[in-house]
């Protein structure tokens, strides 16, 4: 017999994927099953909450861009204050808890409080997208690495981007939380030299029934997230390896620029 993973004062930072219920790990399904509570974010998909069990204790501390309902030190003081309580405490987080998930931070104030604090991977938005829109991330003699890059700063500060660096080519960008920042990624993927014909897809809710996809260029990249995210969950693809053949909407200039004038 194993030794018992999720002791009482136990937390684990669970991924909950993109959304779809059926991206997620046994393991997570299992840590949530025996969660005595669960804190989970805005974006852990409605499918993964219904499957916490009925008489679960749920708290949401859900952060969307502009509409921040708990601080992180609210966050860190009340994942120490369950653990405290003996509590086994999930920390459900959409995508993967390492990637843009302000993971340190949780981890490093369980830690420093002396608690059992463990990582169940998941899924990454950006893995997803692509599975969906039947494409590689990585293509041989076009793609040769994937960049993961937030596209979300402080309100009102630039990007801290090094753009002529991701402008080099031969790389996947995945740009998340990029509905906002579409324009400022546009204009420095430019500068940096990248081609304006570039290929680019921005999909919305992805994984979950209503998500959304779309082609365009690098060049368009601003006019068509205004008129295509609204205020929709987004993540923006830009590539070589981003084949606009397999999404379902590709945008012309001439479209693009009837849409807006």
């Amino acid at each position: 017999m194993q030794p018992d993973d999720f002791a009482p004062g136990t937390v684990w930072l669970v991924g909950a994927g993109p959304g779809d219920p059926e991206l997620l790990t046994m393991k997570a399904v299992r840590l949530i099953d025996r969660a005595d509570i669960v804190f989970y974010d805005a974006l852990v998909g409605d499918g993964v909450l219904a499957l916490i069990p009925a008489g679960t204790e749920m708290v949401g501390v859900g952060k969307r861009s502009g509409r921040h309902s708990k601080d992180q030190r609210t966050i860190d003081a009340m994942l120490v204050e369950a653990a405290a309580a003996g509590k086994r405490v999930v920390r459900l987080k959409g995508g993967d808890p390492s990637i843009f998930g302000r993971s340190t931070e949780e981890l490093s104030a369980l830690r420093e409080a002396g608690y059992d604090v463990r990582i169940c991977p998941g899924i990454t938005t950006a893995c997803a997208a692509a599975a969906s829109a039947g494409i590689s991330l990585t293509l041989r003699g076009v793609a040769r690495d994937v960049r993961f890059v937030t596209a979300h700063s402080k309100r009102g500060a630039a990007l801290d981007i090094d753009w002529s660096s991701l402008a080099e080519g031969g790389s996947t960008l995945a740009f998340y939380m990029g509905r906002d920042a579409a324009g400022e990624i546009m204009r420095g993927l430019m500068r940096g030299g990248m081609r304006g014909d570039i290929p680019v897809m921005i999909a919305c809710h992805v994984s979950g029934p209503d998500e959304r996809r779309l082609a365009t260029r690098l060049d368009l990249l601003e006019l068509a997230t205004r008129s295509f995210a609204a205020d929709a969950p987004t993540l923006i693809l830009v590539g070589e390896a981003v084949d606009q053949g397999t999404s379902e909407l590709a945008i012309s200039e001439a479209h693009a620029r009837q849409m807006h004038g």
